[in-house]
């Protein structure tokens, strides 16, 4: 389309072109020339602008495509690593069984190295056995269909209070927390999620006695909830590491378990719409933050 005015306004043919005209012409000024080549500078731009809409449109229908395969895949992935996960378990309870029977069936007949080597083999076996138990739960958090009720946050944190009992008590940890409200979710994740963050704050305490303040802020369109410790801390460089799965800052030696908590609590996090994030300085504790939309 070229629009012919009679007007001499510049604005106005740059308002035309700007609602879908290809070109504009004063009336005054036209001559066969000039018309040719707006004729010939319509036509090769509508050509431009059709096979650019073509591009795009094709490029909207691979991105959506290669989505559709990323999925399918990260679905697949989740699904093999449960099924290898739980296979995987048998054969290796086997023979942590029968290194533990050759242990103590022989153990007078083998020498102090032998001993040693089959403890080591035990151990080995018993932490790969914790791992892919950990990896099971990673995929079943994963894989969970979502199934989501009204959840009253502040019987969620009762919940995980008393599941985290005995750990609470030995440690003289402290649970201080404002009125959390009821939101759309799923209880049992929402309950994992309590756990594994209050345990792993209790886990990596600092000599005083833990505490850990739950408070959470309303936003514009979602929920803002803060866990605060009083614990080691991390630095800074490692915060995005913390929640990778299998990640540990630390050696066995120092602090058990296999670094998958965390990875858990994201994965939770996501599955309800949120995102999570930490905050610390060595020593002076950790701060883990999460959104969950108010319309899940």
């Amino acid at each position: 389309m070229i629009v012919l005015t009679g007007l001499n306004k510049e604005e106005i043919g740059i308002f035309a072109v700007k609602i879908g005209a290809q070109d504009y012409l004063i009336k005054k000024e036209i001559d066969s020339k000039l018309l040719k080549r707006s004729i010939r500078y319509s036509i090769e731009r509508k050509k431009i602008e059709s096979e650019l809409q073509n591009y795009k449109s094709n490029l909207e229908d691979k991105v959506k495509e290669r989505t559709k395969e990323l999925e399918q895949s990260n679905k697949e992935l989740q699904q093999f690593a449960y099924v290898a996960s739980h296979d995987l378990r048998e054969p290796l309870r086997m023979i942590s069984s029968f290194l533990q029977l050759l242990e103590r069936r022989y153990n007078e007949q083998l020498d102090e190295d032998a001993n040693e080597f089959i403890e080591f083999a035990v151990d080995g076996a018993k932490r790969l056995d914790s791992m892919i138990k950990d990896l099971l739960e990673y995929s079943r958090v994963a894989n969970k269909k979502r199934k989501f009720n009204d959840v009253d946050l502040n019987e969620v944190l009762e919940r995980t209070n008393l599941n985290l009992k005995l750990a609470i008590d030995d440690n003289n940890a402290e649970i201080i927390a404002n009125k959390l409200p009821t939101l759309s979710g799923d209880e049992q994740l929402l309950v994992q999620l309590f756990q594994n963050l209050i345990s792993n704050s209790i886990k990596y305490r600092s000599k005083e006695n833990p505490i850990i303040q739950i408070s959470v802020n309303n936003e514009m369109n979602h929920f803002i909830f803060l866990f605060k410790d009083n614990g080691i801390g991390i630095s800074t460089k490692h915060l995005e590491r913390i929640f990778t799965i299998f990640q540990r800052l630390h050696t066995r030696e120092e602090y058990e378990g296999t670094g998958i908590g965390l990875a858990i609590a994201q994965k939770i996090v996501q599955q309800h719409g949120g995102q999570i994030w930490a905050e610390s300085e060595p020593g002076e504790g950790t701060i883990i933050y999460f959104t969950i939309p108010y319309n899940n």
